[in-house]
C-alpha cells in the first residue's frame, strides 16, 4: 500500500478497522450465542455470492460437525472447535476486492496428507461437488 494512506500509527484504516473488529470478536466469544449471533449477521451482510457460499458453509458446518461454533474471526465468518481455537473461515471477496472467496484451515483442522496438502480453496459460486468436498473437509477438519 502506497505509505501516503498509513496514518501517524504506521496502521491503515483498514487494518485499524480489523484490529477493532477483533478487539470486538474477542468480547463477543464470553457467550457462544453472541458468537453466533455475530457469524450470522456477518454473513447476512455479504453480497452475492458470498452470502449464498458462506449460508451453504454454515448449513454444512451445522450437519456434519455441530460441534463447532460459528463466529467471526477478524470480521469474516469462522468455525471454532471446543476450545475456541479457529480451525477454518470463509473470506469473502470485497474484503480483498479478489475475484473469489477464499475457505482457509488453520493447524486445529489437522487436514495433513504427506508432506503436502491444501489448506485454503478459491471459491466462486458452490456447486453440489463442491460442498460434498467441503462436507468431508470439515468432517476431517473437526476430528470425525
Amino acid at each position: 500500500m502506497a505509505e501516503s494512506t498509513k496514518s501517524s500509527s504506521g496502521f491503515t484504516a483498514e487494518e485499524r478497522a480489523a484490529m477493532r473488529q477483533r478487539a470486538k470478536e474477542l468480547k463477543a466469544q464470553e457467550s457462544a450465542a453472541e458468537a453466533r449471533q455475530s457469524a450470522l449477521d456477518k454473513i447476512a451482510s455479504l453480497d452475492e455470492p458470498d452470502r449464498s457460499n458462506a449460508e451453504r458453509i454454515l448449513a454444512i458446518v451445522d450437519e456434519v460437525a455441530p460441534g463447532l461454533a460459528a463466529r467471526t474471526y477478524y470480521g469474516s465468518p469462522a468455525w471454532a472447535d471446543a476450545d475456541g481455537k479457529v480451525v477454518f473461515f470463509y473470506q469473502e471477496r470485497a474484503k480483498f476486492k479478489v475475484r473469489y472467496g477464499n475457505l482457509a484451515f488453520f493447524e486445529p483442522a489437522t487436514l495433513d496428507d504427506g508432506t503436502m496438502w491444501g489448506t485454503a480453496w478459491a471459491i466462486t459460486k458452490l456447486s453440489k461437488a463442491d460442498e460434498k468436498r467441503i462436507a468431508e473437509l470439515v468432517k476431517k477438519a473437526a476430528g470425525l
